[in-house]
């Protein structure tokens, strides 16, 4: 291979310049008062109980990781089925993701008190301190994507021997896509760990609190309120950056190993820059995502539509910026059909706003989705869950049209000849699809700050109402919370069609990997495969040598077992959340029994034992189904072989995606029609409507914070599993 091209020292010079930014904002937040002596003890409590929680997770997911890399080391030294490199890469993956999720949650938890004070003065003040706060996780996960697929490219490139022309940089690019399982792995268990606890303590402190005991949100005399707290930033902060982590790392590598194999043919200059497009794009969107977040601000006594439109403006100011940046870089690189390339990328961003803004519709009090369900609340909260259902059924239709026609689009303008759609033109097309979802994702450094810029608001919103401050106070911080809402719901929409399109790249690049288990590792490069030896074998000659086409019996045996292990694994953690939750409502209730004085104010309530359960529950139910998105690939692989592993693909993709969006868009909207009541819309707060639509929002909480956001995550590790144990498939299976 030719030596590393200077352009590609951008990438490592951009995470660095990520990283400084994160840590300048993370500086410029603690400088920021953090209010009375009450709100610093508050936020005192949270932090404790968030640490503590991630302490013991990572305890957990530590020993997985250990088991999980012996395996691999067994598969790759013992039986040479697997690249010696994986144990390593899995283990760096769930490192950094970890780390990113773990730095995240630190701002957030700092921060809820500091932007509760913020709001003792103004509205802007509240929203910036927010917002650059969230830009913390956002920053620290892209510069850490950076980094470290940086260090690994450089590493590979040294260590790995020259070969055949073009095969050494389909073998970086392979061994350095097992580096997303070890992210992708870490993202399942603090998604659906974190998912666990927050709605195990958000259940129990609404059920008890707002319905029984009619006290506020937030309340201090609600024992639950700290772990609900608590759980904003282990699920809403660390899971999300653990979850986005490997969105973005995923989309790079699986775009890049695509890349590598379009372009083998062409020579390793054009092969290398079309190995190094997807890292370039990232970096350039990453600069752009930091200026984005300076162009932030917004007015006192703004609306909620002025709200979005001032965190829109950064988010769409950078995108508009990389549509032009992308163009340069692509003309630079020289990589043929650059324009078509140019316009996959562009169709991927605006695949990403298109979802963005359907979410935002079906899910934001502003408009009429949610204000119906807020009206059904009249005649009861079963009339709240059916409208809601309904609502959240309806609303999956806008996202999928527009990953079906990004992916036509981007497919198309990719190939040579503008929308061949023949076999000589797949690997092209599949690579448009791969650059799309780094398009899609390409500015997430502020994409993610909005996002995580939600559980501060929601936090601050907290601490001032249980420290007490003024109306106003609560009224600003209230405004931040919807916003947040909205803003959570939009960013977990964007995550689950950024996982669709990734999860695509994956399955593509899955045959790349099989491959190169022929000619690499089982010494078959010179097996026929279509009639041509395995080492010259295109993407379509496996498709053909393997007799994968919807009539085979394996191909239909794996569709059928991805559609169940998606509603398996969401029916799994939808009934962690009720063991867990029933729990935190004995508990909630038992101490309103038991400990006399709580609700005059003359006795505080035992945070700690709440924050015990939301942990422990957490623990036990996270493991079964997190393992199952890891195995279910293997044994399918093991029993049925290729075929069946491809359609097992197929069907967790095409029904986790609809059954994400439905879950995460149901449930936001649930949540917004209640606080579209509480902002005093058919009879307010404490109202019968109010109590009906409290129950519909505690029936969405684990849709939207455990169940649909995890969903995204098992697309993606169910893929990656499959790429990276492609050789127990190709070597080892009974049917």
């Amino acid at each position: 291979m030719e030596k590393i091209p200077a352009i590609f020292w951008l990438a490592p010079v951009v995470s660095v310049l990520a990283l400084s930014f994160a840590y300048y904002f993370f500086k410029k937040m603690m400088e920021a008062p953090e209010g009375t002596d009450v709100m610093k003890k508050i936020a005192t409590h949270v932090r404790k109980g968030a640490r503590a929680y991630l302490r013991q997770q990572y305890k957990v997911v530590g020993i997985v990781f250990i088991i999980i890399t012996v395996i691999f080391s067994i598969m790759a030294y013992g039986l040479g089925i697997q690249n010696p490199w994986v144990p390593f890469a899995f283990l760096t993956g769930g490192t950094f993701s970890g780390l990113a999720g773990y730095f995240g949650m630190k701002a957030a938890t700092f921060a809820s008190s500091r932007v509760a004070n913020a709001c003792r003065t103004c509205l802007d003040g509240g929203l910036r301190l927010a917002f650059r706060s969230g830009a913390v996780l956002g920053l620290t996960v892209v510069g850490l994507v950076l980094l470290d697929i940086s260090l690994w490219f450089i590493v590979l490139n040294l260590a790995i021997p020259e070969t055949t022309p073009g095969i050494k940089l389909l073998t970086i690019t392979a061994t350095m896509l097992t580096f997303g399982m070890g992210a992708s792995t870490q993202a399942l268990f603090a998604r659906v760990g974190g998912g666990i606890y927050t709605k195990a303590a958000d259940v129990g402190a609404d059920l008890v609190g707002k319905i029984e005991a009619n006290i506020p949100e937030d309340d201090p005399r609600n024992p639950a309120t700290i772990a609900d707290n608590v759980g904003d930033n282990v699920g809403d902060v660390a899971g999300m950056g653990a979850d986005l982590f490997e969105s973005f790392a995923g989309s790079i590598l699986a775009t890049s190993l695509l890349g590598a194999a379009a372009y083998l043919s062409y020579g390793e200059k054009i092969q290398i820059n079309a190995v190094l497009a997807p890292l370039l794009i990232a970096a350039v969107g990453t600069l752009l995502s930091i200026l984005g977040v300076f162009l932030v601000k917004t007015k006192e006594g703004a609306t909620q539509k002025q709200l979005l439109r001032a965190l829109g403006f950064g988010v769409n100011s950078s995108a508009f910026f990389i549509v032009i940046f992308s163009f340069v870089i692509l003309y630079f690189l020289n990589i043929p059909n650059y324009v078509g390339l140019w316009g996959s990328i562009v169709v991927g961003l605006l695949a990403g706003i298109g979802i963005g803004q359907s979410t935002e519709y079906y899910t934001a009090s502003a408009y009429k989705p949610t204000k119906m369900i807020a009206a059904s609340s009249h005649t009861g909260p079963a009339t709240v869950i059916i409208s809601g259902v309904g609502i959240g059924l309806i609303s999956t239709a806008i996202p999928l049209i527009i990953v079906v026609v990004a992916i036509t689009l981007a497919y198309g303008f990719a190939t040579p000849n503008l929308f061949s759609f023949d076999a000589e033109s797949i690997n092209y097309g599949l690579y448009g699809i791969g650059i799309a979802s780094v398009g899609m994702l390409s500015t997430l450094g502020i994409t993610l700050a909005t996002d995580a810029y939600g559980p501060i608001a929601d936090n601050a919103g907290g601490n001032a109402e249980m420290a007490h401050l003024g109306k106003e106070v609560r009224q600003r911080t209230d405004a931040l919370d919807s916003l947040g809402n909205t803003t959570a719901a939009t960013g977990k929409g964007f995550a689950i069609g950024s996982a669709a399109l990734t999860a695509l790249a994956l399955l593509a690049a899955y045959f790349e990997e099989v491959k190169m288990m022929f000619v690499n590792f089982l010494g078959r490069s010179d097996e026929l495969i279509n009639g041509v030896p395995a080492k010259d074998a295109q993407f379509i000659d496996f498709i053909y040598y393997y007799d994968i086409h919807l009539m085979n019996a394996k191909v239909l045996v794996g569709v059928m077992i991805g559609v169940m292990s998606v509603f398996l694994f969401s029916g799994l953690t939808m009934n962690a959340v009720g063991r867990a939750a029933g729990k935190m409502v004995d508990e909630v209730r038992r101490q309103f029994r038991e400990i006399k004085g709580i609700m005059e104010e003359k006795a505080e309530p035992d945070y700690a034992r709440c924050v015990e359960i939301s942990t422990k529950g957490a623990q036990r139910e996270m493991l079964i189904p997190s393992l199952l998105a890891l195995f279910i690939p293997i044994f399918v692989g093991l029993i049925f072989g290729v075929p069946a592993v491809t359609g097992l693909l197929i069907g967790t993709i095409s029904a986790g995606f609809a059954l994400a969006i439905f879950m995460a868009n149901a449930g936001g909207a649930w949540d917004n029609a209640k606080k579209y009541i509480e902002e005093g819309n058919y009879g307010g707060k404490g109202s019968d409507d109010h109590k009906a639509a409290v129950i519909g929002d505690t029936v969405g909480d684990p849709f939207k914070d455990t169940s649909g956001p995890s969903l995204n995550i098992l697309i993606k590790l169910m893929s990656m599993a499959a790429v990276v144990t492609a050789g127990v498939a190709v070597s080892y299976h009974l049917l």
